[in-house]
């Protein structure tokens, strides 16, 4: 009988891992035992790849896409991962393999889960999925202070935890709308950086303006009701900075909703490195609509109030691995669509973080009795997470926090009206011109 020889191709960037509490390699062997519980207790941005003989299992963090092809060769298979699929190809196409490749032929690691590939040549065997963040639902009192407290405190905790991580010296910039999330983490991060003694002079609150969108005018009353106004730095923008070829290819996905957010956020970061060619770190609010489920029920037809309150992180992880409407190119939910936040920040060199996306923070969101406070009215859904989160925020850093009317990220920057006449909605065109890249 043939002994097929395999081979591992491992090229995400270590040095793109923020483990916080043990070293890299410590954090590798864990996800080699496939002891969830070992997994769960590395903490902080990862994405890790080990490998014992045929054995390979691979696991990440909500904030770090992870890609990888399984390539036939004649001596065995040859496992390739990354973090992109067009680094997946460019692989490919070095070793002569180009003609085995289509994007969708590419599978993404989903976030919370270890997941195990036996590399015994053909036919390849499908993974196993183990989750490792499991966290227990509704077990919160309905006391909204109670739970804006410790949803908060969660957030304002991993903040510093992410402030002291960084060099003493570097500047800090937020994406900063005037939003419920972004607001959070601008006034999380000034407090944290109060507490800890550190220069207030570093932090700067970026929004991204193209001229008569009404984020900016929403930033500046958010940020002057709290006698903050000096941080704020408006990033002026033009129409013709928006490019939607250049989007999907950094992005590598179709999604009219996350290409529009993506192109806003390639524009703002894009300004940022222009007028400061140095700066390294920017924080944001990704993942706080997810956390408490402040999503337009009614866009989505798939949707009810039932389903969005019943499923365990369903809008950070789709319908769930293992389910039918479960995708295997890319995965689900915001585990999918965090590639909108970080492909623009490695495209312009930053290095990336929302405390949203922390597994202590979700912790305390999937924890929270929804089904209770909401009474499966669709209102109450949508109201919950201003009130949640500005009693949060004054238990914790004594702001009275301003809310304002939800509105999506590109919808801030310039009207939808705009918007639309710049960026095409239409999924199955942008699916079509993503595809095309490859053809």
């Amino acid at each position: 009988m043939h002994q097929y020889t395999e081979k591992l191709v491992d090229l995400l960037d270590p040095a793109l891992n923020q483990i916080t509490n043990m070293d890299v390699e410590t954090a590798r062997a864990r996800v080699l035992s496939g002891q969830p519980e070992q997994v769960r207790g590395i903490d902080g941005s990862f994405a890790l790849v080990a490998r014992d003989g045929k054995t390979v299992r691979l696991a990440r963090s909500l904030d770090r896409p992870v890609r990888y092809f399984l390539a036939k060769r004649q001596e065995g298979p040859a496992l390739v991962v990354a973090d992109r699929i067009d680094t997946l190809f460019q692989w490919l196409q070095s070793q002569g393999f180009a003609n085995q490749f289509h994007p969708s032929y590419t599978r993404m690691v989903p976030a919370h889960y270890v997941l195990e590939i036996q590399l015994i040549g053909c036919p390849d065997p499908d993974p196993t999925y183990t989750r490792f963040f499991n966290p227990h639902r509704n077990t919160l009192p309905g006391d909204l202070d109670e739970i804006g407290r410790r949803y908060i405190g969660a957030l304002a905790d991993e903040t510093s935890r992410w402030l002291q991580s960084l060099p003493e010296e570097e500047p800090i910039g937020v994406c900063f709308s005037g939003g419920i999330d972004s607001g959070a983490v601008f006034l999380a991060t000034y407090h944290a950086m109060r507490k800890l003694g550190m220069n207030l002079g570093r932090l700067k609150a970026f929004t991204l303006s193209f001229g008569d969108g009404p984020d900016l005018q929403q930033a500046r009353q958010f940020l002057k009701q709290l006698d903050l106004e000096l941080f704020l730095e408006p990033i002026e923008a033009d129409l013709s900075d928006l490019d939607v070829g250049q989007t999907i290819r950094i992005v590598e996905d179709y999604k009219p909703l996350d290409i529009e957010s993506a192109s806003m956020a390639l524009t703002l970061l894009g300004g940022i490195r222009k007028r400061y060619p140095q700066w390294h770190h920017v924080i944001d609010g990704d993942g706080g609509d997810e956390n408490l489920k402040d999503y337009p029920i009614e866009e989505n037809p798939e949707l009810t109030i039932r389903s969005v309150v019943s499923n365990q992180m369903l809008y950070q992880e789709g319908w769930g691995v293992g389910r039918i409407k479960h995708s295997l190119t890319y995965s689900g939910g915001l585990s999918r669509s965090y590639t909108r936040t970080y492909a623009p920040a490695r495209h312009h060199g930053f290095d990336g973080f929302s405390p949203f996306t922390r597994p202590s923070v979700i912790e305390v969101a999937e924890a929270i009795p929804f089904t209770d406070l909401t009474e499966m009215n669709v209102e109450k859904l949508y109201a919950l997470k201003g009130d949640i989160v500005q009693r949060g925020i004054e238990a914790v850093t004594g702001f009275k926090m301003p809310v304002f009317e939800k509105r999506r990220f590109q919808h801030g920057a310039l009207p939808v009206e705009r918007l639309r006449q710049n960026l095409p909605s239409d999924e199955a065109g942008l699916r079509k011109q993503f595809l095309s890249l490859y053809s």
